[in-house]
């Protein structure tokens, strides 16, 4: 019913700039959090940025300053402008959907992936 399709990834320099994209497509949602996620060759995957419904974000402390999350609530569209990128940023990237629904005390929850965008920050 839904399905996360992200952009915008590739080869860049270190200090250059890229701008993911996510969009969903299929049923039509209000996601209460949207979000990027990354893993490295041999890492584990983890969290790099998320924002709410509201417009409230949070960021991992090594890309806090550099990297920035917003959405487009209108066209179920979420991107990640990463700045002063590193070496270190290399990675898959993937866009996450979270959306809870309750009704007479049924919590519903739902998560959503993308299949991801690849990132390499090299010379």
């Amino acid at each position: 019913q839904v399905q996360l399709v992200e952009s915008g990834g590739g080869l860049v320099q270190p200090g250059g700039s890229l701008r993911l994209s996510c969009a969903a497509s299929g049923s039509i949602f209000n996601f209460h959090v949207m979000g990027w996620y990354r893993q490295a060759p041999g890492k584990q995957r983890e969290l790099v940025a998320t924002i709410t419904s509201g417009g409230s974000t949070n960021y991992e402390d090594s890309v806090k300053g550099r990297f920035t999350i917003s959405r487009e609530n209108a066209k179920n569209t979420v991107y990640l402008q990463m700045n002063s990128l590193k070496p270190e940023d290399t990675a898959v990237y993937y866009c996450n959907a979270k959306h809870t629904t309750v009704l007479v005390s049924i919590r519903r929850n739902y998560d959503y992936w993308g299949q991801g965008t690849q990132v390499t920050v090299s010379s």
